[in-house]
């Protein structure tokens, strides 16, 4: 079972991006961190990335205790925001090109959407201010019945806004819609400690104990880098969760790396699971380039070892905790 991951501090989750809707690299990312050991993949909600991760957990010959999640959003929260050029302000300059982690802007300056996770890196480098990010609003009733019926294991609820009225309606609507766990993500960039830990105490209490995870997110998509300061913000929001004492599994996520778990392990905080996405991706990001790489069995190897080497040093630091 899922609960089991966490009761035994086994957690680590690969998050393939709440926005991630290229289904060809999902498949090879849930391919090699499941032979990897990767127990728990975090995906966009949508059927065919559904479909692209259990075809992931096919190749790779392991389904048993393995996990899916998908992820919904609100207005405003990054996760489910897509870059948009103006044509009319765009100079070409190239900065949004260059500086995009994702690969999802063309050599027209076009965004490819099924790419863009929304992390807003190319709209801060652009001079002209050419550059949006416009939320994708999603109907839960209209999404989720069709993911449910083909299978998964977790939906994870997006809450970074500050209207609480609209954080109630769909967290009330997830819980009338699917009886399996559900998970709350949120960072401190909108609400003050005080504010977080009531909305997420008055959520958490509307449901069994330890049937919610608590996503401490740091800050979103910023674990590119391999530095302590990237996974300081998730160290400190699940601090507070911690000490907040909510009956709920705590797991770690923005800006995390190989330092998290090293850094909890100093701050004395014991997520139960690190979800891992930037960081993730980025370590085996040459390998996704590889159209054959399912096929290639040195190099899926090696990208397996690069991914299993994540796993380990993370799981170590949080079972010496």
């Amino acid at each position: 079972m899922l609960k089991d991951i966490f009761e035994e501090k086994k957690g680590f989750k690969l998050v393939c991006g709440a926005g991630n809707e290229d289904a060809e690299e999902v498949e090879k990312l849930v391919t090699i961190y499941s032979l990897a050991g990767c127990p728990f993949f975090d995906v966009c909600a949508k059927p065919e990335i559904v479909d692209a991760a259990k075809k992931g957990l096919k190749n790779a010959g392991i389904t048993e205790n393995r996990y899916l999640c998908v992820s919904v959003g609100i207005a405003g929260d990054p996760h489910i925001t897509k870059a948009v050029i103006n044509e009319e302000k765009c100079i070409k300059c190239g900065n949004c090109k260059n500086i995009c982690p994702h690969g999802a802007i063309t050599d027209n300056f076009e965004i490819k959407r099924e790419r863009c996770l929304g992390c807003t890196q190319c709209a801060k480098e652009c001079p002209t201010e050419a550059i949006s990010m416009q939320s994708q609003i999603q109907d839960y009733k209209e999404v989720l019945p069709q993911l449910i019926e083909k299978g998964i294991d977790c939906i994870e609820f997006h809450a970074i806004s500050t209207d609480e009225n609209d954080v109630d309606a769909k967290w009330n609507q997830l819980n009338e819609m699917f009886n399996g766990m559900l998970c709350i993500s949120l960072d401190r960039s909108e609400l003050g400690d005080k504010k977080l830990k009531e909305r997420v105490e008055r959520l958490v209490s509307k449901r069994k104990p330890y049937t919610t995870i608590i996503q401490a997110d740091g800050v979103a998509m910023s674990g590119n880098n391999d530095e302590y300061g990237t996974t300081l913000q998730a160290v400190a929001t699940a601090q507070l969760f911690q000490n907040s004492k909510i009956p709920a599994y705590i797991m770690m996520s923005g800006g995390t790396n190989t330092k998290s778990t090293q850094l909890t392990k100093l701050c004395g905080v014991q997520p139960h699971c690190l979800a891992v996405g930037s960081f993730a991706r980025k370590i085996v990001s040459d390998y996704l380039k590889q159209d054959n790489i399912l096929e290639d069995k040195k190099s899926l190897n090696e990208a397996v070892k690069i991914a299993k080497s994540l796993i380990d040093i993370s799981l170590e630091n949080m079972k010496n905790d």
